[in-house]
This record gives structure tokens, C-alpha cells and sequence, in this order.
């Protein structure tokens, strides 16, 4: 039975969904909240796979976020709230202040943001940034206490987000240190599924990064970081 474990107990599952792929070659925050056509594609498929496997679902939760609402919507599920505590990091204003700050120029390419991505996590989590929208502390604790808040239940809830609150939550449950973080952060593909359990009293990682519904070798395009 559905949020129970098999000794009766009532347990939370999670499903978190990154969002569909997002406008790449965006500069900003706000040219880069929406999907691409590719990225409408990814959630059509995953919602296919999510109906044809285990498609019930007690909750449908998305952040305020157009890129995590349309991804939701794409994959076919009506969502029950927004909260904003799921929306994304401010990476483009950190990128902007880091260069600012430190001289260390945004990235150009998948290639630089993999290198340029740890440096900014680093940075902001010793609170060595500033004119940042959020402190790393801040976005910690509304990502924490967010998943905190649904461990306190029961049921199976789907929640769609973004790269940068799943590594979070990835950290919040494994304990990673911060580079592993950013490891976590740079490994999450669009469109991917991660499946955790509260059980037992502890928050239990079952499934990171999967793409079940790409793994088809004519979806090997469709296999996309950024």
C-alpha cells in the first residue's frame, strides 16, 4: 500500500523532478524561466513513463518558477501548490558578482560552467559574495525546512524544481560537505527523477539523476544538463 512500509508504519515518499531544458543560452535569470521545445518534449515523456508505471501521486507541488510550473503541467499532472521556498538559486546574479568581486568571468560554454560552478558554490556558502539575492544560509534552510515540513506526513508527493534545490536536498539527506554538493549539483540532468523516503525516522535517498523515460537510444539527444 502506498505511504506505508511494509511493518505498517506510514512513511512520506518524494519524487522530485528537475525541470524540462530551459532557455540555454540565457544571460539572466528571467530569459532563462522557460522551457525549450526540447525541454516540453522531456516532461511529455516522463509524464508518459510516470502513467504507465506508478502515476498516482497525493500531491503535485512546483515551485513559482515558469520553467518548474510548465514542466509539471507538461507532464500531464495538475498542480496542487507553488511554494516559493522550491524556487532556484540566484546563479546569474551570483556569476555577475563573483566576476565583479573576484574577476572571474561567467562561463561561456557547458565546459567553463562545470569548472565555474563549484567556485561560485564555494564562495557562496563561506558568505565570501556579496549583493547576492540570498545568502547560502537562507536557501539552506527554506530547502530543509520545506522537506522537513513533508516528512512530518505521509503520502506520495511529486515535487518539480530545479538542479540547485535538489542538490540541497541531496546534501540535507547524505550529508554531504559543500563540494560534494556541487558535484551533485553539476550530475542532475533535466527532466530527471530522485526518489526519497522518510522512514524509520530518517530520510532515505532510494534513486538520484534517473532518465528512465530516455533511455530509449533515439532519446540519447534528449539527454541534456543545461
Amino acid at each position: 500500500m502506498r505511504g506505508e512500509t511494509s511493518s505498517g508504519g506510514q512513511v512520506a515518499e518524494i519524487i522530485l523532478v528537475r525541470h524540462g531544458q530551459a532557455n540555454s543560452h540565457a544571460t539572466d535569470e528571467e530569459s532563462y524561466d522557460r522551457l525549450s521545445d526540447l525541454g516540453r518534449q522531456q516532461a511529455r515523456w516522463l509524464g508518459e513513463h510516470l502513467r504507465a508505471t506508478n502515476p498516482h501521486f497525493d500531491r503535485v507541488i512546483t515551485g513559482t518558477l515558469t520553467r518548474q510550473a510548465d514542466t509539471a503541467r507538461a507532464m500531464g499532472y495538475e498542480i496542487t501548490a507553488q511554494d516559493p521556498r522550491l524556487d532556484e538559486l540566484s546563479y546569474f546574479a551570483m556569476a555577475t558578482a563573483m566576476e565583479a568581486q573576484f574577476g572571474i568571468p561567467a562561463p561561456r560554454d557547458p565546459t567553463e560552467f562545470a569548472t565555474h560552478l563549484p567556485k561560485v558554490i564555494d564562495h557562496w556558502t563561506r558568505d565570501a559574495i556579496t549583493d547576492v539575492p540570498e545568502p547560502f544560509a537562507g536557501f539552506s534552510s527554506r530547502v530543509c525546512g520545506l522537506v522537513d515540513e513533508i516528512c512530518t506526513g505521509h503520502g506520495r508527493i511529486l515535487i518539480v524544481t530545479s538542479g540547485g534545490v535538489i542538490g540541497m536536498v541531496m546534501r540535507h539527506a547524505l550529508g554531504l560537505e559543500n563540494g560534494g554538493m556541487a558535484k551533485v549539483m553539476l550530475q542532475i540532468m533535466n527532466s530527471s527523477l530522485h526518489r526519497l523516503e522518510y522512514v524509520h525516522d530518517m530520510l532515505m535517498v532510494g534513486t538520484f539523476n534517473a532518465t528512465p523515460h530516455l533511455d530509449a537510444p533515439d532519446r540519447a539527444h534528449a539527454r541534456t544538463y543545461v
